[in-house]
């Protein structure tokens, strides 16, 4: 792929300015703009095909489709921009703190990167979904970062980095802070996610192949779209009394591809199946 492939795929993330030099300003920006713009979904899953991570493939996927994916694709695909724009970047592997059994997932249950740049560290992630922090965060600091009404820190123990936030409120340093994932700072290859990939895609202990699901951050908010539900979210505003406020709409399933085109940009090639199973508690505790 070369710079016209590049400038598609900037386009596609609706960023505008320049991209001349790597700088905390333009990786903040990208990262911004990726979440705002390309959704955090897992369709392919769920409409009869199967998700690959081949770069090219995954470029015709979010760019030319314009479509989205889960971490393994969003992340993947970022990787090669940032690595495009000049960046050091890293390929890291995160376990992700499971819900309903309150311990972590396998390794490589999650693609993130570390990005090196002048001397300092940082961590992007721009395929999560709704606890996700919209801008790079410091791998080099233990201490609390605020991004709007959230917060979120890394708290390390020996070699191991724990990503935690307050969820939607911001209580200081002493607040409660519940963990997302963990993750150590050995590089990885994207080749290494290839059997977890393959794991979420069928496995009843994934969300992934319980749950039809698609969701983007909006400025102020975040809409999603889980089975047969549309859930909108406005973020705590003056506007919302300061609190945070959710609507939810029930679907009919001949309504869902147009509430997918209308609210994500999303056009499906095969048609979906809408999926909301329970999620079976994973058997192995990492």
């Amino acid at each position: 792929m070369d710079q016209r492939e590049m400038d598609r795929y900037l386009s596609r993330i609706g960023f505008e300015g320049p991209s001349g030099v790597p700088s905390l300003e333009l990786l903040r920006s990208v990262h911004t703009c990726h979440l705002l713009s390309v959704p955090f979904e897992d369709l392919t899953v769920h409409s009869g095909g199967q998700v690959k991570l081949d770069l090219p493939v995954l470029y015709d996927k979010v760019v030319n489709q314009r479509r989205g994916g889960f971490c393994f694709e969003n992340n993947s695909l970022f990787y090669w921009l940032l690595t495009q724009l000049g960046f050091q970047v890293t390929v890291l592997s995160g376990q992700v703190k499971n819900s309903i059994t309150s311990c972590y997932g396998p390794p490589f249950d999650h693609l993130i990167i570390m990005v090196n740049l002048e001397g300092k560290r940082w961590l992007c992630d721009v395929g999560f979904g709704a606890a996700g922090f919209s801008a790079p965060l410091s791998l080099d600091t233990c201490g609390p970062q605020e991004q709007g009404h959230r917060v979120y820190r890394l708290r390390r123990i020996d070699d191991v980095h724990f990503l935690e936030w307050q969820k939607e409120e911001n209580r200081g340093e002493d607040g409660d802070w519940t963990e997302i994932y963990k993750f150590t700072l050995e590089p990885r290859r994207l080749e290494d996610f290839t059997q977890m990939c393959q794991y979420h895609q069928s496995s009843p202990s994934s969300i992934f192949f319980c749950k039809s699901l698609c969701t983007v951050l909006r400025p102020g908010g975040r809409v999603s779209y889980i089975g047969r539900r549309l859930i909108t979210t406005r973020f705590p505003s003056e506007a919302t009394g300061g609190g945070l406020e959710t609507t939810t709409r029930e679907l009919e399933d001949e309504e869902i591809p147009a509430v997918l085109a209308e609210n994500f940009g999303i056009v499906l090639q095969s048609p979906l199946i809408p999926k909301d199973d329970t999620i079976t508690p994973p058997p192995v505790v990492y």
